[in-house]
């Protein structure tokens, strides 16, 4: 079992940064990939960044260039810098863990963190 809490949501003006963080349970973290994804009223969760165990990443079309996900493994941590802010950031961030084994998955999920971005 894994439990994930985010912080370092906020209100910031467009053109501003903010950097989430996501602290993890569990004395296994570096082997979990990963992930941010966010979610608006209406909308499907859809995924921000993700972060191997290997530190390999990927992000979605919509923030490459402007946001950086990153780990710290000594600190159960996965972080995600966000820069150059736009309105259409606006969401609530979701942190995910994801242990992929041969024939399963085990995903986790923290509550999530509201993130305003005003124009």
């Amino acid at each position: 079992q894994v439990q994930l809490v985010e912080s370092g949501g906020g209100l910031v003006q467009a053109g501003g940064s903010l950097r989430l963080s996501c602290a993890a349970s569990g004395s296994i973290f570096s082997r979990y990939t990963m992930g941010w994804y966010r979610q608006t009223p209406g909308k499907q969760r859809e995924l921000v960044a993700t972060i191997t165990s290997g530190s390999n990443t990927n992000y979605a079309d919509s923030v490459k260039g402007r946001f950086t996900i990153s780990r710290d493994n000594a600190k159960n941590t996965v972080y995600l810098r966000m820069d150059s802010l736009k309105p259409e950031d606006t969401a609530v961030y979701y942190c995910n863990a994801a242990l992929i084994r041969i024939g399963s998955v085990s995903t986790y999920w923290g509550q999530g963190t509201q993130v305003t971005i005003s124009s």
